[in-house]
């Protein structure tokens, strides 16, 4: 069976800059980090091959650039890698994410059984948690998401079970494969690679699929087949606070005034 985790490359949220001009992502110079939660979902797919000799397949729909997200993977333990580039991918929502993802693991379903898909919760990029549930719905895979434990993977009956967390409570929930995982951090600690996999995965060959060989609709996948876009992104205005005081040498006055200050504010919305 073949487990086929889903990673993302998403810049290092500290340093984001955005063109004000394009509302596009400025990528030179900014670092660029396997989104955390897709390092969960890598993590989950090397214990169940640990457990039960599955294959894991890790895909990233990006830039060339992305190919050393996908190394590390290797490094970590995946069997393959396999990077969704082309110019005509770009700029897609997560509508045509889905599309682009969805159409390799079927490609990737023709030579092996692809039992179990694996995401992160959402991205620390977009947030949106659509793409994992897209790729499902695309596929007419199960879909359990908010995945915070993997109760039991039944082989024979081909049923997985597994423990959701909801707000509040959890909820065990049992179903048939295919289907897709998309996973909260709670799920495991990720493992670091060892020093013989690191270098034995800067050889390793990463496989690039493009639209050529996907043969997807251009009207379905990249800016194209993208029905939403970003119009504006901006920081919002904030108003300075007003200064009561130093609070330091008078501190007795200063907490009378503000007093005054929050009962006149009550008295005048009255």
């Amino acid at each position: 069976m073949l487990v086929v985790v889903c990673i993302k490359q998403v810049p290092d949220t500290t340093q984001v800059q955005i063109d004000p001009v394009t509302n596009t992502l400025v990528r030179e110079g900014i670092p660029f980090i396997a989104n955390p939660y897709d390092t969960h979902a890598l993590e989950e797919g090397l214990r169940l091959k640990d457990r039960f000799g599955f294959r894991v397949a890790a895909i990233s729909m990006g830039p060339p650039n992305a190919e050393a997200t996908l190394k590390k993977a290797l490094a970590l333990g995946a069997d393959e890698a396999i990077l969704l580039s082309d110019r005509v991918f770009g700029g897609a929502d997560t509508l045509a994410t889905s599309n682009v993802l969805a159409a390799a693991i079927r490609r990737l379903s023709k030579k092996e059984d692809v039992g179990i898909v694996l995401c992160g919760k959402q991205t620390i990029d977009g947030d949106t948690a659509q793409v994992g549930p897209g790729v499902a719905t695309r596929l007419g895979y199960t879909q359990l998401t908010l995945v915070d434990r993997i109760e039991q993977v039944d082989l024979l009956r081909r049923k997985i079970r597994v423990r959701r967390k909801l707000e509040g409570r959890h909820e065990i929930v049992e179903a048939p494969f295919p289907a897709m995982l998309s996973v909260v951090r709670e799920l495991n600690r990720p493992r670091y690679p060892t020093v013989p996999m690191r270098l034995s995965s800067l050889d390793a060959a990463v496989e690039v699929w493009n639209n050529q060989l996907l043969k997807l609709d251009e009207q379905t996948i990249g800016l194209k087949g993208s029905p939403t876009w970003v119009s504006r992104i901006f920081s919002p205005d904030r108003e300075k606070g007003e200064i009561i005081g130093d609070g330091v040498h008078e501190p007795e006055k200063t907490a009378n005034l503000l007093i005054d200050k929050l009962l006149s504010k009550d008295m005048l919305s009255l």
